[in-house]
């Protein structure tokens, strides 16, 4: 069974950067895209970042695009979000989430259901 456990959130100012990390265990990470959601309340859960396979692509939602940054590292199984120039809009639970699809590239990937496994999710806070 994955597992998959973000760290990394926290209260942050406007204009702040925050780095989140995922770990993945129990199965199998090096040959899945990955990718990083985020769900504020009373909205639904939306695609920020996602990465392929090898880490060789990487895409980006229009609203943190030139702000966020998404790495893994395949060795130790690990996904990350740099998050800089940080606004009071990017508030919201964050969730690192495991695609259905290997050795693919992630590209067009921007829906939850194609993704099978998620963590239990990471709090940010932006003040203003």
């Amino acid at each position: 069974q994955v597992q998959l456990v973000e760290s990394g959130g926290g209260l942050v100012q406007a204009g702040g950067s925050l780095r989140l990390s995922c770990a993945a265990s129990g199965g199998t990470f090096s040959t899945y895209h990955m990718a990083w959601f985020r769900q504020a309340p009373g909205k639904e859960r939306e695609f920020v970042a996602g990465i392929s396979w090898s880490g060789g692509s990487t895409y980006y939602a229009d609203s943190v695009k030139g702000r966020f940054t998404i790495s893994r590292d395949n060795a130790k199984n690990t996904v990350a979000l740099q998050m800089n120039t940080l606004k009071p809009e990017d508030t919201a639970v964050y969730y690192c989430a495991r695609g259905r699809r290997t050795f693919y590239s992630g590209r067009g990937a921007y829906f939850p259901n194609e993704y099978d496994y998620w963590g239990q999710g990471t709090q940010v806070t932006v003040s203003s």
